[in-house]
């Protein structure tokens, strides 16, 4: 059995991470871990106790220079491990990212979600690729707004493709923002939770923020504005460019997909493929991959996503 005793400078919040989450880094590391006082003692094969000890180590390095180690901070640190990337750990760790909104603060939860933050601060168009449950459209709606409350843009734009997923709504009553809002549920959930109620009303009242179809953007030339197409895989290729060419002076576009989970009568036919593809290499266009290692949503829905992985590919 190893043992590593904590510097006496560490701020004991670390260490109580490390009691909170010890069986998520027995898990990641396939170790058995056990701490007493001011020790951690962990035992298993030789390749997984020097991960561990490295792991350990970077992280002890990280808080002493940013001066402590926050929750998210250590969870980030925590999905690392999980994706076998220590080795860029205290780089990470010290370049961190967040999203500014009214005085709440919005964190990455994992590598690939910092990596999406920042495609987005830094590109005009971001392709956020993956399955339910990522942050794919929480992370995008969340930029949208730091952008809009920075005075970057006017407004932000919402547009989805309206594609049943696998049941008929019927002839809905009302007008057609009436009918279409059930398509449109995830967006103005986001919203909700990051600005609320009242905010997102009045915000959409005075048609600063704009939720309407994909097929309402035809003819249209969208300036300072962000721009987010939600469940791209469910377009065609023609609906995909036409998008693609909608937008203008000082604005910003972020398309998210779940390739998983299109619900086009032909699958092949989704648009987002041979966007990936021939967009991939341009200037100012970055595509983000997230995985199920980056489902923020119950932990069960990160192995649900796997099950259907593995039933997919045999």
């Amino acid at each position: 059995m190893d043992e590593l005793t904590t510097p006496e400078s560490l701020d004991p919040a670390v260490l109580k991470l490390f009691e909170k989450h010890s069986k998520d880094l027995e898990t990641a590391f396939q170790i058995h871990l056990s701490i007493r006082g001011t020790k951690l003692m962990f035992n298993g094969p030789k390749v997984n106790r020097n991960r561990f000890r490295d792991y350990v180590e970077k992280l002890f390095s990280t808080s002493r220079e940013s001066g402590g180690l926050t929750r998210r901070e250590f969870e980030l640190s925590l999905n690392m491990a999980q994706s076998g990337r220590l080795d860029s750990l205290e780089k990470e760790m010290l370049t961190p990212v967040s999203l500014r909104l009214n005085g709440r603060e919005v964190f990455p939860r994992t590598l690939n979600q910092k990596r999406y933050l920042e495609a987005m601060q830094e590109n005009t168009l971001t392709f956020g690729i993956g399955p339910a449950g990522t942050g794919k459209t929480y992370l995008a709606i969340a930029a949208a707004l730091q952008s809009l409350f920075a005075r970057d843009v006017d407004r932000i734009v919402l547009t989805r493709p309206v594609v049943e997923a696998g049941e008929k709504l019927g002839f809905l009553p009302g007008d057609i923002q009436q009918k279409v809002n059930p398509y449109f549920r995830p967006l103005y959930d986001a919203l909700y939770d990051l600005i609320g109620f009242e905010k997102t009303a009045d915000l959409i009242d005075r048609e600063i923020i704009e939720i309407a179809p994909l097929a309402y953007m035809r003819g249209r030339t969208i300036n300072n504005a962000f721009v987010i197409l939600d469940e791209g895989q469910n377009t065609l290729s023609s609906q995909m460019k036409m998008f693609l060419t909608r937008f203008g002076a000082n604005s910003r576009v972020v398309v998210t997909a779940d390739i998983s989970q299109i619900d086009l009568a032909d699958p092949r036919k989704s648009g987002i493929f041979r966007a990936i593809k021939i967009l991939n290499h341009i200037q100012g266009i970055r595509i983000t991959t997230l995985t199920a290692r980056d489902v923020v949503r119950h932990p069960l829905v990160r192995r649900i996503i796997d099950a259907y992985d593995q039933t997919n590919s045999q």
